[in-house]
């Protein structure tokens, strides 16, 4: 897998992220969101779009995302981990369970744009 215009595996993972990556052990799983790359949006507009405009936009990125989850899954699969979602969100995202280096190889994927620290989400008092 190459990189291709992807940038460099240390553009796509925050300073923060890889350095507890690096605290971890081999075999520990992580969970991460990957942001998978899509094809370019010529038309967005600004202001309120129509709900049919919505869907379409959504099935779009589906459908330039979609091709890239066998080459996700396989490296997934040489990692011990697995996708924690049967397609990719209207945003292009995935979210994952794999090892640190499941992680490295994650974003040495061309078809990866940037790779998240799945963090939990508390409210606030």
């Amino acid at each position: 897998m190459s990189q291709g215009d992807g940038g460099s595996t240390k553009q796509k993972i925050s300073p923060q992220f890889a350095a507890r990556l690096s605290r971890l052990r081999p075999q520990e799983r992580v969970r991460a969101v990957v942001l998978l790359r899509t094809a370019p949006s010529g038309n967005i507009r600004a202001g309120r779009q129509s709900g049919r405009t919505r869907k379409a936009a959504i099935e779009a990125v589906r459908k330039t995302t979609t091709p890239a989850l066998p080459d996700i899954d396989k490296v997934l699969k040489r990692h011990d981990g697995q996708r924690l979602a049967t397609q990719p969100d209207a945003l292009g995202t995935i979210p994952v369970e794999t090892t640190p280096a499941g992680i490295s190889a994650l974003a040495a994927s061309e078809h990866v744009k940037a790779i998240l620290e799945d963090q939990p989400v508390s409210l606030l008092r």
